[in-house]
């Protein structure tokens, strides 16, 4: 039985144990529905030209986890920023952890998707937000059909989240292939602001395979810095699909860290719904082996006097492959707009592979639109140079690279984050820094 046969024939069973009176539950029906339709995507679709999910969708999942797998905070604290004070929604094996998370409902709600499906007092948000941005496509009807779980984030209007909110899903391998289906849900109401890291991690080297949804709405003046944290294991991949509506003078930033894990595919659109809006989309991608990372992007500038920027930096090794898709979109009216899109690359080994698609489509005529891409090698002369001053290759390397990516790093607004990610980049490269950028 394949893949798309087995989640279809699930969904039945899955389906009754879930109560009918559920704000969702003939949005579940529509959306199996749907999946059964389209089906995977394929390298036939424009979009995933060059991402195959052949063989991530080979391996006989289980699909719905048994319980909650024993893990105690020891074993997994090097995967916290236990240096900074966190709200923390941990899951295991797609299960919600009580005992490694901290929640809260003191004036802002960071808890589960699964008690804001569940309880009324939550009813009104589900209805107004939920399934609203995502599009009807195949992979995000599959996630809609089976959302159980996640993490539900609602900052009402002149709220501040006193700290930033880490979002984990650990897979323990206890089955020998796991497929999870994680749903999250931010709002930030007018004038309020919020941190938040997510971070997938598989502990063994069984296959999983994670689905994941992702809906954040920016009312307006709301400040929204959101983190992703892609550093798993060789069998682990990674489908991350994430929309952001944005309102008038909503800044709203998204980092996506990739630096491991068998193949990654990043969905982010960002959808400008109001005037003087900043839409902020960075991402460092570091891989070797056979691993493939394909970032997709979209901005969709629909009113005047906004800005968007992307700034994406790749290092690929070995028989790695990249992809950047990144489109901007500029409706007619959306005069004034001030549009910057790059994507740099560095091949370190002649058998990686970039494919690179920068994209413009510009309805409006008084607008600073621009798109750039680069595709090469480390600079032989600055090499050169940082040997002749005593610095060893290996070092001198690794200096040029954190230079390559430190534009994205600058960014970074959370010091002990922007600490954490500069170790695990110094790892990737093979060497010990002793600084951070």
């Amino acid at each position: 039985m394949s893949l798309k046969d087995k989640l279809v024939s699930s969904h039945i069973v899955f389906q009754e144990s879930l109560d009918p009176d559920s704000p969702i539950y003939d949005v579940r029906n529509e959306a199996i529905k749907h999946f059964e339709e389209a089906g995977f995507p394929t390298k036939k679709d424009e979009a995933w030209k060059y991402t195959s999910l052949n063989k991530v969708t080979k391996s006989d999942y289980s699909l719905f986890p048994t319980g909650e797998a024993g893990l105690d905070y020891k074993d997994v604290k090097r995967y916290f920023l236990h240096s900074l004070d966190t709200y923390k929604i941990v899951f295991i094996d797609g299960v919600f952890s009580s005992h490694l998370s901290e929640t809260t409902h003191a004036g802002i709600d960071v808890c589960t998707m699964r008690s804001a499906l569940t309880q009324t007092k939550y009813k009104a948000v589900i209805d107004v937000y939920f399934n609203k941005i995502a599009p009807k496509e195949s992979l995000i009807s599959l996630n809609t059909a089976f959302a159980k779980e996640g993490a539900y984030i609602n900052i009402p209007r002149n709220q501040v989240a006193d700290k930033p909110i880490e979002i984990i899903y650990f897979s323990t391998g206890n089955e020998a292939a796991t497929m999870i289906q994680p749903r999250n849900l931010v709002v930030a109401g007018e004038n309020a602001e919020v941190q938040i890291i997510e971070r997938h991690q598989s502990l063994t080297q069984n296959p999983v395979l994670t689905n994941s949804v992702t809906e954040i709405f920016a009312d307006k003046r709301a400040n929204v810095d959101y983190y992703k944290i892609q550093n798993d294991n060789q069998e682990a991949s990674l489908i991350d699909n994430t929309y952001v509506d944005q309102y008038d003078d909503t800044i709203v930033s998204v980092h996506t860290f990739s630096l491991g894990g068998k193949l990654t595919r990043n969905n982010l659109n960002f959808y400008q719904k109001g005037e003087h809006i900043d839409s902020i989309l960075k991402g460092v991608t570091i891989i070797g082996d056979k691993q493939h990372v394909d970032h997709n992007t979209l901005v969709h500038h629909a009113q005047p006097n906004c800005e968007s920027h992307q700034d994406y930096k790749g290092i690929y090794d070995d028989s790695s492959t990249g992809v950047f898709n990144g489109k901007v979109y500029v409706d007619k009216i959306a005069q004034k707009t001030n549009a910057y899109q790059s994507n740099n690359n560095i091949l370190i080994d002649d058998k990686a592979t970039i494919n690179s698609k920068p994209q413009l489509e510009i309805f409006a005529d008084d607008v600073r639109c621009s798109h750039g891409c680069t595709i090469g090698q480390l600079d032989e002369s600055a090499l050169f140079y940082l040997q002749s001053r005593g610095i060893p290759k290996k070092e001198a390397r690794a200096l040029l690279m954190y230079a390559f990516a430190n534009t994205v790093l600058e960014s970074v607004k959370i010091p002990q984050l922007k600490e954490r990610i500069t170790k695990q980049i110094a790892k990737k490269l093979g060497v010990n820094v002793g600084f951070a950028l």
